[in-house]
């Protein structure tokens, strides 16, 4: 028998948010393995030696400080906040307010609390309110005590955000969900580009009445080969891939010689062929066409104007991108692993950095200045979409973690768990769990930092954005972390502080103008979506996965109201390819089934069968039609539902079969790397998009809740 983890062990995880139980995707009771406790726990820098010490020590420390680490509230909410003292000491506490207003002195509150024995001192709980009327923001809370100052963050987080204003009535709007590197034009350099993107905006907008593109996370990948093909697996999630970048549209371009333009035509040249069936995404080869070309144009003297905007854009990011683009300098001399880095230069604050930094500032001004230009080509992409008339346009999404050697994980270590990966318990899906990876922030540390590093992440995504589409939302609740060393199947869930998470999520988006979409599918909690749903944040319904208890289809009348629904999404094949199994018998080649592939393909055509008798008796889809009148009848559902957003697959208006992504592969399958393409595999432009009677048809569809 595996050794049973002492009451106090237990009493020690829970209050540091860590589950010692819980009920898996069958609804079965799973006790988690006492190793896997003690893991999570030394991850979060927690001695176990001594469960009943740890503890004490736990609750000795968050009396020892005068204000805690930091304060969200809603807007309308009067909090009451907690502020230790020496016993008998006086203590003044203030609010300055964000706007740089004359500072609220708060009044003390009548509320007995116990002191406390802390260091051979007793200690005191002075409560204060935070009034009702305060403004959403960044606030700050200063408290003078016993000759000292303390302060600590005030957030003022809106209570409901909803969609915003510019979005019309209680109308579904709808849009195409893509994988922007997929979409190539014959202008782009054999990889999808931020002027693509605006082109699908333009066309979509305009010509088919879409009101926002969903994109797969811009992050960006280590600049050095072999280039990291998932989108979900970046070095960091704050600044974006130059991959994305669309080099002749950099206003420098245009002061190349003549020979100079035609040598980057020479590059770019042979990207620019569409390629075959079996032709893959070629990332390196893009990555070294394009920082030849980008590195020529970078000698190009600016303009006064544009100095002074490049000047500006590096005082705006501040520390996060020197940072960044110190990783990127130093990953092109020692390797893109951190922790295989000289020992002197795994810290970021170590002189050896402040030294490198120096002597390679030509290569860190050269990736922050490659920041400003994707910065701009996102605007340039955001306002097309709103001048081609959509409510929402550039919707970005927000991957769950980083890489473990990136640029995040080393600019950030303080607030990143180490000795444990991120991922997803067994489910329906994905039978054997997954691992991300990715190491997870840690609860306490991001708290302490005011959540500084998760505000300005969003800031900078949302700049030029009509909304943010989370990645794997549940994690904004509890994260399934997996210590190294074991499967993905005896992990555990740590909790976070979703009222932080959320709120501050919803702050910055109400300050950008954004919706939110939270993907909340997977094993979850059923109050979390109450509680998204209370807070404004729209979740994710895939119609393959919206049923009854007893497993029939939910009728379209029932879906939620606040969501993004869709057919499919980026972890199953297209719909073309999914109404014939080929994920079923794609889990089966890759031994990623737990069940018979036989039983599995029977329950699967089983539950597809029931979703084509539904449109039949709707009248959406005549017996015996093909397979793209099902596809088309499948939207219809959509149309049919309350829900406020449609997202439609791009994959699916070109009639492509194939899996975007294989979760719980690598290697085994080209993930990420399939370019757009139609039915046969046939590579399809962003030109052959636009003319295409089909991707029309489906607009028509989704639109549409009529008889076919």
């Amino acid at each position: 028998m595996p050794p049973t983890p002492s009451p106090e062990l237990i009493a020690l995880a829970h209050a540091h948010g860590v589950a010692t139980e819980f009920q898996d995707w069958r609804g079965k009771h799973v006790d988690v393995p006492m190793a896997t406790i003690v893991a999570v726990l030394t991850a979060l820098g927690v001695d176990t030696s001594s469960p009943a010490a740890a503890l004490t020590e736990l609750e000795d420390a968050d009396w020892r400080r005068t204000l805690p680490d930091c304060v969200v509230t809603r807007e309308g909410a009067a909090t009451e906040v907690q502020v230790h003292v020496p016993l008998g000491a006086p203590v003044e506490v203030r609010l300055a307010l964000e706007d740089g207003s004359p500072p609220r002195e708060l009044a003390g509150v009548t509320r007995y609390v116990e002191p406390r024995a802390v260091d051979g001192k007793l200690v005191a709980a002075a409560t204060f309110t935070l009034p009702a009327d305060l403004p959403l923001g960044w606030h700050e809370l200063l408290a003078d005590a016993d000759g000292g100052s303390s302060r600590c963050p005030v957030v003022v987080t809106p209570a409901f955000l909803g969609l915003p204003a510019q979005v019309p009535g209680s109308r579904a709007i709808w849009g195409f969900m893509t994988q922007l590197y997929s979409v190539r034009s014959r202008a782009s350099w054999g990889h999808g580009d931020l002027a693509d993107l605006a082109e699908l905006a333009r066309w979509s907008g305009s010509q088919l009445g879409a009101g926002f593109v969903l994109v797969n996370p811009l992050h960006s990948p280590a600049p050095v080969p072999p280039i990291e093909p998932s989108p979900y697996l970046p070095v960091t999630r704050r600044f974006v891939s130059p991959l994305y970048l669309r080099v002749e549209q950099v206003e420098e371009f245009g002061q190349l010689t003549a020979d100079q333009r035609a040598g980057v035509a020479e590059l770019a040249a042979p990207l620019q062929r569409p390629g075959d069936a079996e032709t893959l995404l070629d990332r390196d080869a893009v990555w070294a066409a394009k920082r030849s070309a980008l590195q020529l144009v970078a000698k190009v003297p600016r303009s006064a104007a544009r100095e002074r905007e490049y000047q500006a854009f590096l005082l705006r990011e501040g520390d996060g991108l020197r940072d960044f683009a110190t990783w990127c300098a130093l990953a092109e001399v020692h390797g893109p692993a951190w922790s295989e880095w000289p020992d002197e230069l795994r810290n970021p604050e170590s002189p050896a950095v402040q030294t490198a930094r120096k002597e390679l500032a030509d290569a860190v001004d050269f990736h922050s200045w490659l920041q400003w230009l994707a910065d701009e080509q996102l605007a340039l992409a955001q306002h097309t979409s709103v001048q081609a008339g959509m409510p929402l346009g550039v919707v970005h999404d927000l991957a769950v973690g980083v890489h473990p050697d990136g640029a995040d994980t080393w600019a950030l270590q303080d607030v990143m768990a180490r000795g444990v990966t991120v991922g997803a318990p067994p489910d329906a899906f994905n039978q054997q769990g997954q691992d991300w990876s990715q190491p997870p922030w840690r609860p306490d540390r991001l708290a302490a930092a005011g959540y500084a590093p998760y505000r300005d992440m969003l800031r900078t995504i949302l700049r030029h954005a009509g909304g943010i589409r989370v990645d794997h939302m549940l994690g904004l609740f509890r994260l399934w972390w997996v210590p190294k060393g074991v499967s993905a199947a005896q992990g555990t869930y740590v909790r976070y502080d979703h009222e932080a998470l959320v709120g501050i999520l919803a702050l910055e988006a109400a300050r950008a103008g954004a919706v939110v979409v939270g993907e909340d599918l997977g094993v979850f909690e059923p109050w979390v979506r109450d509680y998204l749903a209370e807070r404004g944040v729209l979740g994710t319904s895939i119609l393959w996965f919206e049923r009854t208890s007893d497993g029939r289809p939910l009728p379209p009348e029932r879906w939620r109201e606040l969501c993004l629904a869709a057919v499919t999404t980026h972890d199953l094949p297209p719909t073309a390819g999914y109404l014939a199994g080929e994920h079923v018998r794609l889990r089966d080649r890759l031994g990623l089934l737990t069940r018979d592939s036989k039983e599995e393909a029977r329950v699967d055509a089983r539950e597809r069968r029931r979703w084509l008798n539904l449109l039949i008796d709707r009248g959406w889809l005549k017996r015996g039609a093909d397979e793209q009148a099902v596809v088309e009848a499948l939207h219809r559902v959509l149309a049919a539902t309350p829900s406020r957003l449609l997202g439609v697959a791009l994959t699916d208006a070109v009639g492509d079969r194939r899996a975007i992504n294989q979760p719980g592969t690598n290697r085994e399958y080209p993930n990420w790397r399939v370019p757009l393409a139609d039915g046969s595999g046939r590579p399809v432009l962003l030109e052959d998009l636009e003319d295409s009677p089909r991707a029309a048809r489906l607009a028509a569809a989704v639109r549409d809740t009529g008889p076919a």
